[in-house]
């Protein structure tokens, strides 16, 4: 299995809509890529809003899918669609990471 990490640097001038993110835009990364996309999370900074060297991003999306080609499969084809929904929830460029998962 693999995770992509999906997370938006923090900040004092950061801005992010937690709802908008937890109830609009997850979900609908969720329908567009179905079955690809086995489950998602959503974490939330603690320190949301200040330079706090403990919460280095304002908040994350994790995506899990059995394989980086089911990834792909079910992400490509709707990338400019979900990408252009960033600007609704946020002023940040997200930084992406995808990892294996060894221990779930």
């Amino acid at each position: 299995m693999i995770k992509v990490s999906v997370m938006y640097p923090n900040s004092p001038d950061a801005q992010f809509d937690d709802a908008y993110y937890r109830d609009r835009h997850m979900p609908m990364v969720k329908r567009l890529m179905g079955d690809y996309c086995k489950f998602y999370t959503v974490d939330k900074a603690l320190a949301k809003g200040s330079a706090d060297a403990n919460a280095p991003y304002i908040a994350m999306g994790h995506l899990f899918c059995d394989s980086v080609e089911a990834f792909q499969a079910g992400f490509g084809p709707h990338t400019a669609e979900i990408m252009g929904d960033i600007p609704n929830y946020t002023n940040q460029k997200p930084v992406i990471q995808m990892s294996e998962v060894v221990v779930g």
